[in-house]
């Protein structure tokens, strides 16, 4: 019997291969997203503790004017931290998206070749089934004549 061999087999070997790449540098995109979301979600904490602070250093009964300059510069300080973290966030953001970009773009060419392998594949047996057909029929022909020779 026949041995199905796919032509294209080491093209959809490859593809397999750039698919599992993708997904391993989607996986990190994703990584670097969520540790910038983390950071900023720091800050922003950090932040609303020293705006706590102040609220309380400024409605103290002892007012130190050295710790509220200190809360505000570090209010400030946190403000431009937060926005710049803003967009690195943004900027992770928009990376992960092109990673999913070529994810998909990995995925539907895999898919592609796959389904090509399947045609070639189905093309194969209906090949097989033809050929089976034909040595059928001639020896049923074969047989058929034979029979009647004898007869």
């Amino acid at each position: 019997m026949a041995k199905f061999v796919y032509r294209l087999q080491n093209v959809l070997n490859l593809k397999q291969m750039l698919e599992n790449q993708e997904k391993a540098e989607f996986a990190l995109a994703a990584a670097r997203e969520s540790e910038e979301r983390d950071k900023l979600t720091q800050l922003l904490v950090r932040r609303a503790d020293y705006q706590k602070k102040l609220a309380d250093a400024v409605d103290s009964d002892k007012i130190d004017k050295k710790e509220i300059i200190f809360l505000r510069n570090a209010d400030t300080t946190m403000k431009s931290l937060i926005r710049d973290q803003m967009f690195a966030v943004k900027k992770a953001q928009n990376a992960l998206e092109l990673e999913r970009q070529k994810l998909d773009e990995a995925r539907k060419e895999r898919k592609t070749h796959e389904r090509l392998k399947e045609k070639a594949f189905d093309d194969f047996r209906m090949e097989l089934n033809a050929e089976d057909n034909k040595a059928n029929d001639e020896l049923t022909s074969y047989t058929y004549g034979s029979a009647k020779k004898v007869n």
